[in-house]
């Protein structure tokens, strides 16, 4: 894993002093500290920030192919390498290394962008080419990895985050009011917007290819959630092949020349994976955890329970609402976007405790909830139409109460709360937005807060932001659920905010066997009965887990990860920063949001009562934006970092290497 920037003159060549990659590539040191690399020529800059895992010695970056037309800077890992280099070595191609990145290039030389057809992984991708002075770029399926851009004064500049791309002189960092509203809907940016005006994010599955200086920006791959209605399969048939594909998709990520370890959070998804690798190997294995001192969100006696079953050495970072309020401001260094949570907080404590004992890749089981049907949404939306067909039922909206346990509370609620809440839009389900409608609405309240909200939640808004294919009408309404989520949650936030951002910050590389390409081809394309069955959600998984876990476990009713929100900020020994942030003073300053209707939502946290979920919300997505705010807006310039003299350069101008220390 690594991070990548460069700097791609678009209309005539203009030297960048190397002192601004530099910059560049300092500022995400954390995601690849073990090597840096440059190529430079009077057109493309790129560098890399390598955190070496495969071919150790030799997979230093740049790397160029046979004739030094082609050059390559890689973010990611490609788990199929080992099967792709063979059919390139007999169509001629010769290889320098053994690492991954070299068998991306070979095969962009072959077949140029449909190579991205051929990987099997999780990366983002950028390729010069010295001969047509073209500029490749492109991003995973699921958008694992992150990719920004931006373009300012006749130059492309990119790079794995954001700080890369304000390191260089001509970029700041400007607020967008409407990405912000995005936010406070959505609960995250949508791509290809960022929090930052002007500076954007590559959407997984795209590529961009600029040439002439015209950026041309193309998908290569899509969700489909069509099913197969003539297949005569049976349910056995989909269960073997979804237990050979999962296998297979979790021991190719073992694939690495260093340690690999697991993320064990005491759920079904992550146990099911750590099973198989227990299973299907001799590796001795190192699992991670968090532990809550709040009992509401603590889960360490199914982990550690499943640890001992397993027979992992378990490894526990303890987590007080301390804790969260301690590093949720570098977490935000790290997300560079608002959050309306504080979930990524105790993700990056678990990857310091992964740095700590020397591992640099772990195993993790993202990805089974959005591709076979684990969320409670999914059940809701089921609920609501079914509820739909006879709106004035008084026994079907009680099956609400069955649903969001540990947030809401809605099992003790009483049946007008139920009716009132989820009630609304109930009979429009025919909206391509149903299953979303409560959840955007809801948290579109929050909207109240903002000094000059840019607009409010529409359906217009909604198919702007996430445009539903062609042929989403024709899917199961389980399906178009499924896409609304992947789309607004899993690629912008969870694999992003609460994934790569956190992971990386201690140079920690996520590998996900659920987000292998193939596994969500099969679970897209599956019946709906067999994701959720009923109320019983990821039913195929659990036929699977039940010859892998013990009762309990495969068993067990989804629990959504959490983290306190609230009692993190305000309590006996607050964080100096909460006050200053919220202070009249610092929100007049920022300009973003409603002194009054702040100071009201401070003074509710402070008395000690117990906050409502929305609340909760609101004081994290406050206080996070302030955060962005002071950190990339107002002192980025101070905390700009640069390569120091300890750290080994390898330099390629115009195809000459040289290795230098500054």
């Amino acid at each position: 894993m690594c991070g990548i920037v460069g700097v791609l003159n678009l209309q005539e060549p203009q030297p960048v002093p190397e002192i601004v990659l530099r910059q560049m590539l300092g500022m995400i040191r954390h995601r690849g500290p073990d090597e840096f690399g440059l190529y430079r020529d009077e057109w493309a800059n790129l560098g890399n920030a390598r955190l070496s895992i495969i071919d150790l010695g030799g997979g230093q970056q740049p790397i160029c192919n046979e004739d030094k037309t082609l050059w390559i800077v890689f973010n990611g890992e490609i788990f199929n390498h080992l099967e792709l280099r063979p059919d390139l070595e007999k169509r001629g191609h010769r290889f320098q290394t053994h690492c991954d990145t070299e068998v991306i290039l070979h095969l962009y030389e072959e077949y140029g962008p449909d190579c991205l057809n051929y990987l099997n992984g999780q990366f983002a991708i950028a390729i010069w080419d010295t001969r047509q002075r073209s500029l490749f770029l492109a991003r995973d399926r699921l958008g694992v990895r992150p990719l920004f851009y931006t373009v300012r004064n006749g130059q492309l500049i990119f790079g794995s985050e954001i700080k890369t791309l304000l390191a260089h002189p001509n970029v700041h960092a400007d607020i967008d009011l409407a990405a912000l509203t995005q936010v406070f809907t959505f609960w995250s940016v949508l791509p290809p917007h960022t929090i930052f005006k002007d500076i954007y994010s590559l959407p997984p599955a795209h590529y961009m290819l600029v040439r002439d200086g015209h950026l041309n920006i193309q998908p290569y791959w899509e969700l489909d959630f069509a099913v197969d209605s003539e297949s005569t399969r049976n349910e056995q048939d989909y269960l073997d092949e979804f237990e050979d594909l999962l296998i297979d998709a979790t021991l190719i990520r073992l694939r690495a020349d260093v340690p690999v370890g697991a993320y064990l959070s005491g759920g079904l998804d992550s146990s099911t994976t750590t099973a198989i690798i227990r299973k299907y190997t001799q590796n001795s294995l190192d699992t991670f955890s968090i532990a809550f001192s709040d009992p509401e969100f603590d889960e360490s006696e199914f982990q550690q329970r499943m640890a001992n079953i397993l027979g992992t050495d378990h490894q526990v970072v303890y987590c007080t609402h301390p804790d969260i309020g301690r590093v949720f401001p570098e977490v935000i260094w790290h997300t560079e976007m608002p959050t309306l949570r504080t979930a990524p907080a105790p993700m990056f404590m678990l990857s310091e405790l992964v740095h700590r004992h020397q591992l640099k890749v772990v195993i993790t089981g993202e990805g089974a909830d959005e591709f076979l049907g684990g969320y409670d949404i999914f059940k809701e939306m089921a609920v609501r139409r079914f509820w739909a067909k006879q709106p004035d039922s008084k026994l079907r909206p009680l099956l609400l109460k069955r649903l969001y346990p540990e947030i809401s509370r809605l099992g003790s609620s009483s049946e007008a709360f139920l009716n009132a809440f989820f009630k609304k839009n109930l009979t429009d389900t025919n909206s391509p937005f149903y299953s979303h409608t409560i959840r955007w609405s809801n948290t579109a309240r929050l909207q109240r807060l903002l000094l000059n909200p840019e607009s409010a939640l529409s359906s217009e808004l909604a198919k702007e932001l996430v445009p539903p294919p062609s042929n989403f009408q024709s899917w199961s309404s389980l399906g178009q659920a499924q896409y609304l989520e992947i789309l607004s949650f899993l690629s912008p936030y969870l694999l992003s905010s609460q994934g790569d951002r956190v992971a990386m910050a201690h140079s920690v590389e996520g590998r996900f066997p659920f987000l292998d390409y193939r596994i969500v081809e099969f679970c897209n394309h599956l019946p709906s009965k067999l994701k959720l069955k009923g109320l019983t959600e990821k039913w195929l998984l659990r036929q699977l887990a039940s010859k892998l876990l013990p009762p309990d476990i495969w068993k067990r009713r989804k629990r959504p990860y959490r983290a306190p929100i609230h009692r993190s900020f305000f309590h006996p020994n607050n964080p100096a920063y909460v006050s200053e942030l919220l202070s009249e003073a610092a929100l007049g300053e920022s300009g973003l949001f409603n002194p009054q209707a702040v100071a009201q939502l401070v003074r509710k946290a402070e008395s000690g009562t117990q906050l409502s979920e929305l609340d909760d919300m609101a004081i994290a997505g406050v206080l996070s934006t302030q955060l962005v705010y002071q950190q990339f807006v107002k002192n980025f310039q101070s905390r700009l970092s640069t390569l120091t003299l300890s750290d080994r350069v390898k330099v390629i101008n115009g195809g000459v290497k040289q290795e230098i220390k500054i």
